[in-house]
């Protein structure tokens, strides 16, 4: 009469767990947010500032090379090899 068959039920339940699964992970990262704002607050209740998170260590200094346009990092910067390249090497 209506039709039921295997595989209409199990795509069915595959839906309702993929919904299910969705909103518990929308709800997660909610909650996740929400945490992180209640503790940037404690941080400025306290008289102390809210901060940025800190820099990679690992990060340099980059610029952009006047021949070519690529970049090059500041500290032992070398040649792209084109002849007007500014750095050396």
């Amino acid at each position: 009469m209506f039709g039921f068959s295997l595989q209409k039920l199990l795509v069915l339940a595959a839906i309702i767990a993929a919904v299910w699964y969705g909103f518990k992970f929308v709800g997660r990262l909610d909650r996740a947010r929400k945490e992180g704002a209640r503790e940037a607050l404690k941080g400025r209740k306290r008289g102390g500032r809210a901060t940025a998170p800190k820099a990679d260590a690992a990060a340099e200094e980059m610029l952009r090379c006047d021949a070519c346009g690529a970049y090059v990092v500041v500290r032992g910067a070398t040649s792209c090899g084109r002849d007007d390249c500014p750095y050396p090497g």
